[in-house]
């Protein structure tokens, strides 16, 4: 996954600038079918009962991880081809904070329900 220009520059910021970045109390995943970049942008899912969910990451030996199972609603319309995924600040809206495209993209239909195990996601600096 890759950092956003947001976070990078809060990150810089908070390091080097000496202007405070405060992270978020909750960070929500979102899915998208065209991929977003550094600077947003993308095709997030929209309809068919889907809503960004929460996720909580621990971090261990340079890598964050979620720590538990993340479980989308069972879709009630066609979603499309999910590639890549995007976290966020916010349950809508919100600042992109770190994005990454699935290694595997998957199509995800009415009656589907899209789940990251614990550990599937993985975020490392390098």
């Amino acid at each position: 996954m890759s950092f956003s220009n947001y976070l990078e520059d809060a990150v810089l910021n908070h390091v080097f600038g000496g202007s405070s970045y405060t992270a978020p109390t909750t960070l929500y995943v979102a899915l998208f079918t065209s991929a977003p970049s550094d600077t947003g942008g993308g095709t997030e899912v929209s309809g068919g009962a889907y809503a960004r969910q929460t996720g909580a990451f621990t971090v261990s030996s340079g890598t964050a991880s979620n720590s538990s199972a993340i479980e989308y609603p069972t879709a009630t319309a066609d979603y499309g081809t999910v590639v890549a995924m995007g976290i966020f600040d916010a349950s809508s809206g919100g600042n992109l904070l770190a994005y990454g495209s699935l290694t595997t993209s998957k199509n995800v239909s009415t009656g589907d329900v899209l789940r990251f195990n614990a550990s599937a996601i993985d975020i490392t600096l390098n």
